[in-house]
């Protein structure tokens, strides 16, 4: 079954559930119900980039959905998402900003099993590809996110 909607729609939805998602990714102290549609919008999102999105929006997205997975302490999908991610970076080519965030996507799911080695080893990666960001404000945020993974916390 095909859904009949334009490229216009499709690209617009893609953004706005994205946002909404980040908005409830911020949010403190959601409630249960909360949750379910931050899993929900985060998922929406990549749907819709799946039909009218490139591979960095692929990326951006499975990066997005670990992190709502992680977030929610949900280990299996918040590592499945999060090696979706990577392996389209590495695949891609999309440059060090977002291969960072897949490291950092990789650190936090395996923060999730407690498994400290391999958070540590994605970590180390990510602070790598940090290293070559000539942009500053996108490396300050990387970083920013990084130290953030070691606590599981969420900059905003």
């Amino acid at each position: 079954m095909e859904i009949n909607q334009d490229f216009t729609t499709h690209k617009q939805m893609a953004i706005d559930l994205f946002n909404f998602a980040w908005d409830l990714i911020e949010k403190q102290d959601r409630t249960e119900s909360e949750n379910d549609t931050l899993i929900y919008a985060a998922n929406a999102s990549r749907y819709h980039w799946g039909v009218v999105g490139t591979e960095l929006n692929f990326a951006r997205g499975e990066w997005q959905i670990s992190r709502v997975y992680a977030i929610l302490e949900r280990a299996e999908p918040a590592l499945h998402h999060a090696k979706k991610s990577l392996e389209l970076c590495l695949e891609h080519d999309l440059g060090a900003f977002d291969l960072g965030f897949a490291y950092e996507a990789m650190a936090r799911a395996y923060a999730v099993t407690g498994d400290t080695e391999q958070q540590e080893h994605y970590l180390e990666l990510a602070l790598k590809a940090a290293g070559e960001i000539s942009q500053e404000e996108n490396k300050n945020w990387l970083l920013k996110n990084i130290g953030a993974a070691k606590t599981g916390a969420i900059p905003v």
